[in-house]
């Protein structure tokens, strides 16, 4: 599977990665018409604005036969003061291609994360995660992250939804 990290020439298939993923994902959780709204356009003007920030997350895609971005991840320093940004990454985003899924290609692409975070430096990483995704629950924690205790309620899509936090040692 190969993967590699992304490029501005990204930008379009990491937004239909994005929004593809994010109506498969959360159709039982989000209002159908938020969902309907998300716009790969306007999505890929966001991503090619990322991807050429000069202080931007690190983006890896996964691309199929084809070449066509099927998953992508997003990891930064973790965003606020609560761990030391140093040795702490946040696990931004991962997401994959309905057809992908139960593939492998996101289980690679979360273990190509965590070498890529372990080479920049980091020892530990965290993200969040819908309380109410099981499916997202079940993938992190097969893959050795634990949801800490420490939760935060959020708005999206006009609903209140309480999200996790998960942690993992990078050198477990």
């Amino acid at each position: 599977m190969p993967i590699r990290e992304a490029l501005p020439e990204d930008a379009a298939g990491i937004a239909a990665v994005h929004v593809l993923s994010w109506r498969a994902t959360y159709r039982d959780l989000l209002p159908g018409p938020y969902l309907d709204s998300l716009d790969v356009e306007e999505r890929t003007a966001t991503w090619r604005a990322r991807l050429i920030a000069p202080e931007r997350s690190a983006v890896l895609v996964e691309t199929g036969p084809d070449d066509r971005v099927r998953a992508f991840s997003c990891f930064r320093a973790w965003p606020d003061e609560e761990f030391d940004r140093r040795t702490t990454a946040e696990l931004a985003a991962l997401y994959a291609l309905p057809e992908v899924w139960g593939t492998g290609v996101g289980r690679a692409l979360l273990a190509a994360s965590a070498e890529a975070l372990v080479a920049t430096g980091f020892r530990t990483a965290a993200l969040w995660v819908f309380a109410g995704n099981a499916r997202g629950r079940r993938f992190y924690e097969a893959a050795g992250w634990r949801a800490d205790g420490e939760a935060v309620r959020e708005e999206t899509g006009g609903r209140m939804f309480e999200e996790l936090r998960y942690r993992r040692h990078l050198f477990s």
